[in-house]
């Protein structure tokens, strides 16, 4: 399995993300990232790849100039940080102007969506943009409509959020891992005062992500680089067995005695063997009738069980019967089996230990010329499956009047040519 792999021992920072992912790339698609960043240059933007050296390391940092200057220690409300406070005469009129333009989550989505990038592109774009406004929102308390933005630093924090979005459409991993991620410690000033590390709204933005916090003084994870890491990272864990290709290193703006880079590795991960045990409960059962089974059945998953089946046996006395069948997790087998002996008419129950082979599933929304659609896709061992939510092709199938078969053939065609479509937008 292609797997794409962040360590982020020196936090994460938009610019680092998007600098160690493009030294991944090969000569041909490092030219189409830069085919890509040409398009932000009608709003401004101009990006490049700049070799940097840390403690030795030699790596790739990620610059942008907005309208021909750099921003540097700005916090998301557009005001700079007192530790790296610029003299404001350094700014052209026009610049500084840019200054004091706000600009809304509505106005940064229509932005984003006149950009001639790839529809996926842009929607992971605006869903990262969300997941920050989120976190600003609630740290406020004003309503993701009214949260604004200083334009000087979001056009900085849309380059770095792009550049990531276009790299990691053109790498394409199957999976995309992260280490628990150092947030550094101490406080950072800015307009607001003195706040802690992580400061409010990146500390919003990493719940339930594993972080942690050393000696090392200093904002280490931005909100930025927490939303990236947020959108597209699907577990945070130490690093998997891996056959490496390639690593990227990605360098931050500040020195530290550390150095201060975040590696990201490329390579293939076999599939780990399951750490998923289940226990399987089983009674025969050959003097109930079938309404009292089915209502047995319906409690059972009522209450949690994995699964609930039965299979047609034959008993002694030659009685037909049946076998009943409960999946269940190892802490639900007492109260399983209660209720297998408070709904059948069982006086024992078998128990088995067993352990399931599991591809990882992935549930993908797509939004049809008919209506929402869910696609359900199973990875791994190989093999890659994926299939339409019945109860949604079935309520398709009954507004438009027609069979299941020709709702998924048109299905399929649609998705096809969106998938034609982005890749020459591309």
């Amino acid at each position: 399995m292609k797997t794409l792999y962040f360590e982020c021992k020196m936090g994460a920072a938009g610019d680092m993300l998007a600098a160690s992912l493009y030294e991944l790339l090969d000569d041909e698609k490092r030219e189409k990232f830069h085919e890509s960043m040409v398009t932000l240059e009608s709003l401004g933007i101009k990006t490049s790849i700049q070799s940097s050296i840390k403690c030795g390391i030699t790596g790739s940092s990620f610059e942008v100039l907005i309208h021909g200057h750099k921003e540097e220690g700005q916090d998301w409300d557009g005001h700079h940080h007192h530790h790296d406070h610029k003299d404001e005469h350094q700014h052209d009129h026009h610049h500084d102007q840019a200054h004091h333009h706000h600009m809304s989550m509505g106005t940064l989505t229509e932005m984003i969506q006149a950009i001639p990038l790839a529809e996926t592109i842009k929607s992971d774009a605006v869903s990262i943009y969300q997941i920050i406004a989120q976190a600003e929102s609630q740290v406020h308390g004003l309503p993701v409509s009214e949260v604004h933005f200083h334009e000087v630093g979001q056009l900085d924090a849309l380059a770095d959020i792009l550049a990531v979005c276009v790299l990691i459409d053109l790498i394409r991993p199957d999976q995309i891992l992260a280490s628990p991620i150092h947030v550094g410690s101490g406080h950072v000033h800015c307009a607001h005062g003195i706040l802690p590390v992580p400061a409010p709204a990146t500390a919003l933005i990493l719940e339930d992500i594993p972080i942690y916090s050393k000696e090392l003084e200093g904002e280490l994870c931005t909100p930025t680089g927490a939303a990236l890491l947020k959108h597209f990272v699907s577990r945070f864990t130490p690093m998997p067995t891996m056959s490496i290709e390639k690593i990227g290193y990605g360098m931050g703006t500040k020195d530290f005695e550390v150095a201060n880079c975040l590696r990201t590795f490329i390579g293939e991960t076999k599939e780990e063997l399951p750490d998923d045990t289940v226990f399987e409960l089983r009674c025969n059962l050959d003097d109930m009738t079938g309404e009292d089974l089915a209502f047995a059945k319906e409690e059972l998953l009522k209450a949690g069980a994995l699964d609930v089946y039965t299979i047609a046996i034959g008993m002694k006395k030659s009685r037909p019967g049946v076998l009943l069948s409960v999946l269940c997790r190892e802490d639900q087998r007492q109260e399983m089996a209660e209720l297998i002996f408070r709904h059948t008419t069982s006086l024992g129950i078998r128990e088995h230990k067993e352990s399931r082979y599991l591809l990882r599933r992935e549930v993908e929304k797509y939004g049809s010329s008919m209506g929402p659609v869910s696609v359900k896709k199973s990875l791994g061992y190989g093999c890659q499956k994926e299939k339409y939510e019945y109860e949604d092709i079935a309520r398709l199938a009954r507004k438009e009047k027609e069979p299941l078969e020709k709702i998924r053939r048109i299905l399929d065609q649609e998705r096809k040519m969106n998938s034609y479509k982005n890749e020459e937008e591309i």
